[in-house]
């Protein structure tokens, strides 16, 4: 990739990895289903009127929201105000890539190779090690929540490409319109209207800002130029800068956050990665460029520009159910 393109993908895992860290900061002034809903409003909100809705049923599209936007993050932002530290939770969110792949070779027979069943088992591995060697201030129900996260978006990975559909941003943003309700719906029921009210009229700069920043920098914004360089570049080009997410999320949150992961949830995440790494061919590919070995020309080098943002990429781009990484 050039190297503008190149400073646009970094510049996408560092929204991507902040994000974490943002989202904690809006619990500490909203309920995690009310944030979930303005979220989502505001990602639809006036972005529905101006991006066009993808060439799928409704079915598929409804169910691709009830998967990535619904279930994922109301797992997530549930986990994170239970006490699921913002870094950890970037790391184990990327569970979903072995998630994808077990799902994918059970629902749409794609059967993963040796290399990626290694993948997958040192993967396990890195999750058992952070599970049990977590730090005291991390309660298990929060851990698995964020565990059941990743799954429930590895569903949407399948869904979206037994549909045969890029992961574009008009079906980023047409799939959000089955969170505002339900969200709204299970906070009144949980929170009760007086805390609502409460939340909503006492909330901060801080608070506004988080839901701007997920909803519009990060699902916008993010999605928007990750997807043109999808669009642009081989998914093996571009897909493995997903792999610093993680490591932007921990670094975040231990500057803004003061979070300590404890050693076993390190040693537990590198473990988490090195097999995500196996799993989705970044060694492989690795090794090819130490080796010297020649890749194809990348078949377009285009400048992305604010149209290409905005609009959604060309159909031919790579839809592999792994091109998708662990955000929030």
């Amino acid at each position: 990739m050039p190297p503008r393109h190149v400073a646009l993908a970094l510049l996408v895992v560092l929204l991507w990895g902040s994000n974490f860290v943002v989202i904690d900061i809006g619990l500490e002034e909203l309920p995690p289903f009310l944030l979930l809903a303005l979220r989502f409003t505001v990602v639809l909100v006036p972005a529905i009127f101006l991006v066009p809705k993808p060439d799928l049923p409704w079915s598929t599209i409804l169910a691709v929201g009830a998967t990535m936007s619904l279930g994922q993050f109301a797992l997530l932002y549930l986990g994170l105000s239970l006490g699921m530290p913002p870094g950890l939770a970037s790391l184990v969110l990327q569970v979903q890539v072995i998630v994808t792949i077990a799902a994918s070779a059970l629902v749409l027979g794609e059967r993963p190779g040796r290399v990626q069943l290694l993948g997958i088992g040192i993967a396990v591995v890195g999750v058992a090690i952070v599970a049990l060697g977590r730090s005291g201030d991390v309660p298990l129900i929060a851990l698995a929540l964020v565990i059941v996260s990743a799954a429930t978006w590895a569903v949407g990975n399948v869904i979206t490409r037994k549909a045969g559909a890029a992961s574009g941003l008009g079906l980023t943003v047409w799939s959000a319109i089955v969170v505002p309700v339900p969200m709204a719906a299970l906070s009144f029921a949980v929170d009760g209207p007086e805390r609502i009210v409460d939340a909503l009229a006492n909330v901060s700069p801080l608070g506004i800002g988080s839901i701007v920043y997920t909803a519009v920098v990060a699902s916008l914004v993010g999605y928007g130029i990750w997807n043109s360089l999808l669009a642009r570049h081989p998914a093996s080009s571009v897909v493995p800068f997903a792999m610093l997410v993680p490591v932007i999320g921990i670094a975040t949150s231990v500057l803004v956050r003061g979070e300590r992961p404890a050693p076993a949830e390190l040693v537990g995440g590198a473990v988490l990665l090195v097999g995500i790494a196996i799993a989705n061919g970044v060694a492989a590919r690795i090794a090819d460029v130490a080796r010297g070995r020649r890749r194809a020309p990348d078949p377009v080098t285009a400048p992305i520009t604010i149209a290409s943002v905005v609009e959604d990429p060309p159909a031919e781009r790579d839809v592999d159910p792994a091109a998708r990484p662990g955000t929030a």
